[in-house]
């Protein structure tokens, strides 16, 4: 808790972050980022109007509104520096930027230094293996950040494996997304090893390792972490070459697991004999809130054991995504049917899959009939010709996981109803 006294003669200070980057920039004899100067004068005018906590300084490298000039390791030197001195300042989000293992190093060095942060957002910055490892290791002694995004750098095993001997000793962080790093079979294992110990992670994003074979070697050590871990809230393997078989044993370890209430198994190859075992599991787990089965191909059969599950025995579920995994119109009506009688499982995900008419009339009489809310399902009912048909909307579980919108509210329920129904940490 930061002491009032110190707060508001830290706002005093922060209100000339403009100016000190400046004459920063100018000491140091390196060239002024007029991006990040436009950013540090709005960062000055929201203090000045008076804030009450910590705040984000965002200076993302992909924002479209306004001129970018992308953030190096350079750049980011003279900000580490200057961010350093503000205890007021909780959050920096420098996403898509040209960081590199360079600005890795200084990064590192605020995690050391910068005791007041609390959310760092460096995903896709072209940081390697040796900018994670030394990342990692700034982290070890580091007590004050929940929640690191390094989505997208490829650091590779080599990193990962720095990064699973950091949670050995770090009791502080609580999300960590490792997605798209490339990490290999080595490390992801050392993870899940790790997990079973690590009481202070609840969020979780594996995304997209590089696995060889065809064993679900990976799988298998998730799914006995899960049986040990009761502190892991959020999960996400997505593109794990999950088979059946994997997810069987994933929903083994969900019959001993009480804390998971997010799972994402997203774009893995899953097919309708995998929901057999998830339908079952659903019928005694009460911890569950949502689960991501998009990409997969779970079919009509699939989706009729879950829409059984759903409607007589579960009532913890709230939200499902089944986007694109070749569903027709018998296993999609037998969902809707379970939002009827079922009060509890409120969103449901179905674009991509194949729509009939009565298709279209059962999503469009959920909507009439108010079980379904517009901003919880990702099609909107229209009508031609007397006919009802399914248009898309932007909702989804994640929809700006990667991405922000150019206009409208880049964290909306609708659009990130995952990260609202189960919110660990307050970025995404």
């Amino acid at each position: 808790m930061i002491d009032p006294f110190i707060f508001s003669k830290a706002l005093e200070a922060l209100a000339n972050l403009q100016e000190d980057y400046y004459n920063l920039c100018m000491e140091k004899h390196r060239k002024i980022n007029h991006f990040i100067l436009r950013i540090l004068q709005e960062v000055d005018e929201e203090i000045k109007k008076g804030v009450e906590k910590g705040i984000t300084v965002n200076i993302a490298g992909n924002n479209r509104l306004i001129p970018v000039e992308r953030v190096t390791g350079e750049d980011f030197w003279i900000l580490s520096k200057l961010l350093k001195n503000h205890p007021c300042i909780s959050g920096l989000d420098v996403r898509y930027n040209l960081l590199s293992d360079v600005g890795a190093y200084y990064a590192a060095k605020l995690l050391q230094k910068q005791l007041y942060l609390i959310y760092l957002n460096l995903m896709f910055n072209d940081i390697g293996p040796d900018g994670g490892e030394l990342i990692a290791k700034a982290l070890r002694k580091n007590t004050t950040l929940k929640y690191l995004r390094m989505t997208g750098n490829k650091i590779e095993n080599k990193g990962g494996m720095f990064f699973a001997t950091m949670l050995q000793i770090n009791s502080s962080l609580e999300k960590l997304d490792l997605g798209d790093c490339d990490l290999g079979m080595q490390s992801v294992i050392a993870f899940a090893t790790v997990l079973t110990q690590n009481q202070a992670i609840k969020g979780m994003n594996l995304n997209r390792p590089i696995l060889y074979g065809e064993q679900e070697e990976s799988t298998i050590h998730l799914s006995h972490m899960l049986k040990e871990n009761h502190f892991l809230v959020e999960l996400h393997l997505c593109k794990h070459d999950i088979k059946n078989s994997g997810l069987q044993q994933l929903c083994d370890a969900l019959y001993l697991n009480s804390s998971l209430r997010y799972l994402d198994v997203s774009c893995n190859k899953i097919t309708h004999d995998g929901m057999v075992y998830l339908a079952d599991v659903l019928k005694c787990n009460t911890t569950l809130e949502v689960i991501d089965l998009s990409f997969n191909r779970i079919e009509n059969a699939g989706a009729n054991y879950l829409s059984e599950t759903l409607t007589s025995y579960n009532r913890s579920l709230k939200a499902l995504s089944v986007v694109s995994n070749n569903i027709e119109g018998e296993g999609l009506v037998a969902l809707s049917k379970s939002m009827k009688t079922n009060p509890t499982f409120s969103n449901i995900y179905i674009w991509g899959n194949k729509f009939d008419e009565a298709t279209c009339v059962a999503y469009s009489d959920l909507i009439k009939m108010s079980y379904l809310k517009p901003d919880n399902t990702d099609v909107e009912p229209f009508v031609v010709d007397g006919r009802v048909y399914l248009a898309e909307l932007s909702n989804g579980l994640k929809k700006h996981y990667y991405w922000t919108p150019t206009y409208g509210e880049a964290y909306g329920h609708s659009s990130n109803a995952g990260f609202a129904l189960v919110p660990v940490g307050q970025h995404l």
